[in-house]
């Protein structure tokens, strides 16, 4: 039986801005947990003039507040930005707030461009390869303190918070197995790898005390309405969206444009089409057999949905069908 989640980048789209976002990301964790999600992360990302949720565990406590059963955390907290106890003390307080229900997921990029990094650091001396040890340090600030140990997190100490590995490339895949740790893997904007590090990571996999098998979680764009034309149409926000950032021009989540693509060709067409490999898109029927052939294909054991919807009431309806077919495909 198949989970499945959302990822909410909480957009702020043309004409909005983030306080407009923070009530349609409370909105839908609430339509979601009815929906029957199993969870809802958001992602930590700077500087980003079309993404709230740069404060990220200020914005996960605003989801747990307004829900009661669904598990909400980090889709991820890019950890080379944060000294473990620090990330360490916000989520042992979200998990001292709403016990039982907070997960970690953490990254190793930076989240921003490099001049966004060193704002956000004070300098680049954080190493990425370290990337490792810091996780494990995390860990230790959430297991049961040590005698001696000098440095508690409080809270945190002893609430064993599940932490997530994330990755686009095979880095992440070998980390997770050699941790037993839940992976994540971006196949939502960043697919290429995707087969080769779901098999290094179920291939080389060794029990822990938070996971004895291996569980795999794989993002999926997801555009669904009550016809293939909306659905499309819908798209066009996300594919306007993620040429503006591989231009360097990134900005709010634009309206749907239906002749957009009629204005991209070559190198950026092509970005496009592999980048974004891993959506489904169209009404219910097409939305299941896509969905469908990609949980045959890949035997994932949870589905991170996403969606970069313009308008929020589309962006509800979509999410709606996804938990529909969902139901129907893992019954």
């Amino acid at each position: 039986m198949t989970a499945y989640s959302i990822l909410d980048l909480a957009p702020i789209v043309e004409g909005g801005d983030a306080a407009q976002s923070f009530a349609n990301t409370r909105d839908l964790a609430q339509h979601a947990e009815r929906w029957g999600y199993n969870r809802y992360w958001l992602a930590e990302h700077h500087s980003m003039p079309g993404i709230a949720s740069a404060a990220t565990s200020v914005v996960i406590g605003h989801v747990a507040q307004a829900t009661s059963t669904i598990r909400v955390g980090a889709g991820g907290i890019m950890l080379p930005n944060h000294a473990p106890l620090v990330i360490a003390e916000q989520f042992g307080t979200l998990e001292s707030l709403y016990p039982g229900r907070i997960d970690l997921g953490l990254g190793r990029a930076p989240g921003s461009d490099q001049t966004t990094a060193r704002a956000l650091r004070r300098n680049l001396d954080s190493d990425p390869n370290a990337f490792p040890h810091d996780v494990q340090e995390l860990q230790a600030y959430f297991a049961d303190p040590q005698p001696g140990q000098k440095v508690v997190a409080v809270p945190g100490a002893g609430l064993n918070v599940p932490i997530w590995i994330l990755g686009s490339s095979l880095f992440g895949a070998q980390l997770a197995a050699a941790l037993g740790l839940p992976y994540a893997f971006a196949s939502h904007f960043a697919p290429g790898e995707m087969m080769n590090a779901i098999d290094i990571y179920r291939s080389r996999f060794q029990p822990s005390a938070q996971l004895d098998r291996p569980y795999v979680m794989l993002g999926l764009n997801l555009f669904a309405a009550d016809s293939d034309e909306q659905a499309n149409l819908l798209f066009t926000s996300l594919q306007q969206a993620f040429v503006a950032l591989r231009k360097g021009r990134p900005g709010p989540l634009p309206a749907p444009d239906a002749r957009f693509l009629e204005q991209v060709e070559g190198p950026a067409r092509e970005m496009l089409d592999h980048a974004l490999a891993c959506t489904a898109v169209g009404n219910p029927d097409s939305v299941k057999a896509q969905i469908r052939q990609f949980l045959e294909s890949t035997r994932a054991d949870e589905l991170m949905l996403t969606g970069q919807i313009h308008d929020h009431t589309a962006r509800l309806r979509s999410f709606e069908i996804g938990a529909q077919v969902m139901a129907e495909l893992t019954a």
